[in-house]
């Protein structure tokens, strides 16, 4: 991208000649407010459908013929979009037109304090590209953008995210099914059990009478989606199964979730999860990292005042709640590790009252212990590996 350094010496950059606009994607329409050279501080606006990307281009193509116009000379785009439902098809796409594409996280864009702040698509266009103008010039804290995964990495992790989301439903329909037998006084009857159809017959209720015409309509009929979601996890794992087996490329080498599961305690669940979440891609240090789960710390510090609020909760959601569950895991299957015994001399200090906060604290720590690991082969000290 051409630049016009003004002070060669400055670590900011004040002009920068290019075409900036913003995307404001809805379900029904794109806002694109775009700010071009030649034109001032006059930001323009234009409406198009959602979704369509031929408009879109032509649109683009009309503004820089109107700035080469003005000014005589042809200027690269920048764009800017929030990440959200529309995922990053629409980067990818500016991408391939030759187009510097940007999708920030819309958490991290300062926006004002008022109890009543106006919002509209106009203003939150504006807002994305002034934070662009900024981004651009150098200032590192005026927002977070997003490292846009591969299409390979994004389709890899719908699996452990699907398998997630049939596990939440098989313990609806469990909890439902359960619960109707419960209001005719039947206790017992464990719908995930291979001879569920056989025992299901047997019931009576509570009185001694059988299970009513419609109510054991309803009950086979969320059997019967039950049976298809084990079905459907079945195929999942199997998937699953051959996702953590896969060996890395040699110039990649250690790195890959196999690496994960040579250690006790983690399993092919967690090898997937951890390793599409986060793992598969590269941090510069453990801040970075601990920041990307959200597990870094949030201090409040305001004169006099200093305070600790606890984890950020910023990052991937996913990836942080993994990591809170394997910690408990880690305690379990890895006792005499160093971290096992920090968590416990923790605990101690304490006189046992904050397990779960320093759990917390132990997530972290196994997160960069175990990134180093799988990326750097760094040995975690005092951990047990599996048996060949």
């Amino acid at each position: 991208m051409d630049m016009i350094d003004s002070f060669s010496d400055a670590p900011i950059q004040t002009t920068i000649s290019a075409i900036f606009f913003s995307m404001e994607l809805s379900r029904s329409k794109w806002l694109i407010t775009s700010l071009s050279p030649g034109s001032g501080e006059r930001m323009s606006k234009y409406v198009m459908p959602a979704g369509d990307v031929g408009g879109l281009l032509e649109q683009l193509s009309a503004i820089r013929l109107k700035a080469e116009t003005k000014t005589g000379r042809a200027f690269p785009f920048v764009s800017i979009q929030e990440a959200g439902l529309d995922g990053f098809w629409i980067h990818r796409v500016l991408d391939r037109e030759g187009i510097e594409s940007h999708v920030v996280d819309p958490a991290s864009i300062a926006t004002s304090r008022r109890r009543r702040r106006a919002k509209t698509d106009r203003l939150d266009g504006e807002t994305l590209l002034r934070t662009l103008l900024a981004f651009k010039r150098g200032d590192p804290r005026v927002c977070s953008m997003v490292a846009v995964p591969t299409p390979e990495e994004e389709d890899r992790r719908r699996n452990s995210r699907e398998r997630k989301a049939l596990v939440q439903e098989r313990v609806s329909l469990v909890n439902r099914l359960k619960g109707l037998l419960f209001s005719q006084g039947v206790t017992g009857y464990e719908p995930l059990k291979s001879d569920r159809r056989e025992r299901f017959v047997e019931l009576v209720t509570g009185d001694g009478r059988p299970i009513g015409e419609h109510l054991r309509g309803a009950a086979e009929r969320i059997l019967d989606r039950i049976e298809l979601i084990l079905a459907q996890l079945k195929t999942i794992e199997k998937v699953r199964d051959s996702l953590v087996a896969q060996k890395p490329a040699v110039d990649q080498s250690p790195a890959c979730p196999a690496q994960l599961m040579t250690l006790r305690g983690v399993g092919p669940d967690f090898a997937e999860v951890l390793w599409s979440e986060g793992l598969y891609r590269h941090f510069d240090n453990r801040r970075q990292l601990a920041s990307y789960a959200g597990l870094s710390p949030s201090p409040w510090q305001s004169g006099s005042i200093n305070s600790e609020q606890g984890i950020s909760k910023a990052g991937n959601p996913r990836l942080r709640s993994i990591m809170v569950q394997l910690s408990w895991f880690w305690l379990l299957h890895q006792p005499d590790s160093a971290l096992s015994r920090w968590f416990h001399d923790r605990v101690k200090l304490d006189g046992g009252r904050r397990k779960k906060l320093t759990i917390v604290a132990l997530a972290r720590k196994l997160l960069i212990a175990l990134w180093k690991f799988a990326r750097h082969g760094v040995v975690i000290e005092g951990a047990v590996f599996k048996a060949a």
